[in-house]
């Protein structure tokens, strides 16, 4: 993987964690439509994953410091009583949304591993990713138009269980959550906030399962250099996107999913015809 490669791959998961197109499909369809040939199960691979990880959720992490500040502030009881509560409360509801993909990744690791290697069945699911996204915005159509604030333990489980499907490669773990939200009666900011709050623990948790490995393994002269310099271009990335998604699904309540599920099922029929073809 030379280094035009390795900030193509850098910015494409800064931009496709966030937005709800499945950073995972790109990454795995990407390099098989353009040929680059990079074995992402290679040794050299593991480092720039765990530096690319590291930098988004450093960005997602400083985007929303004022949430991660509340909840720790009220973790340690400092603050007002109502406060300290509120805060508590949101912590228990990202707790609940992230044990399901934590026991699903537990236990279906190694069946997930063995779809990486495979850019039609990434395409394929793309395809499925963009009507999930259809699916959702129709649905939360009939729904109500609730706030965050009224987020429930049941809400969070739901949008828990929604976030295992992204452990596949071409569904999207922020479409999917989003989409469980919306399904609830979240609307669209509500809905990416809370995906966006509970992607920091999944990420830096994928993160830190990797450290070990990357102990065992021989890591070739100038690969963690690189890698640095992909994962700050990935968090730049990722805070752009964050920051661009917050107000874009503000501004577009009724329909913010539809471009996207467009975009899904367009590059994932176009993806597998050009895999099949050439």
């Amino acid at each position: 993987m030379d280094t035009l490669q390795a900030l193509v791959i850098a910015i494409l998961q800064g931009a496709t964690e966030l937005f709800p197109v499945s950073s995972l499909g790109h990454a795995v369809v990407l390099p098989a439509l353009l040929h680059w040939g990079i074995d992402q199960r290679s040794p050299e691979f593991l480092p720039f994953l765990v530096m690319l990880h590291l930098g988004t959720a450093t960005a997602l992490l400083g985007y929303f410091w004022q949430d991660w500040w509340a909840i720790l502030t009220g973790l340690l009881g400092i603050g007002g009583a109502h406060q300290v509560a509120e805060s508590r409360r949101v912590f228990v509801l990202v707790v609940i949304a992230t044990i399901p993909a934590v026991v699903a990744g537990f236990l279906l690791e190694k069946f997930v591993r063995g779809l990486f290697g495979s850019p039609a069945v990434a395409a394929g699911f793309l395809i499925v990713n963009g009507f999930l996204l259809f699916f959702g915005e129709r649905l939360r159509a009939r729904g109500g138009n609730r706030q965050l604030s009224t987020l429930t333990r049941m809400d969070a489980l739901t949008i828990g269980v929604w976030q295992c499907t992204a452990l596949i490669p071409g569904i999207s773990r922020s479409g999917a959550t989003i989409a469980g939200g919306l399904l609830r009666g979240i609307n669209h900011e509500g809905a990416a906030h809370f995906s966006f709050l509970i992607a920091t623990p999944i990420i830096l948790g994928a993160t830190v399962l990797e450290v070990p490995k990357l102990m065992h393994e021989h890591v070739p002269h100038g690969v963690l250099a690189m890698s640095a310099i992909a994962a700050v271009v990935a968090g730049i990335t990722a805070l752009l996107s964050t920051a661009f998604l917050m107000r874009y699904f503000r501004q577009h309540d009724s329909w913010a999913l539809n471009p996207f599920a467009y975009y899904c099922v367009a590059a994932g029929a176009v993806s597998l015809g050009v895999l099949f073809l050439f």
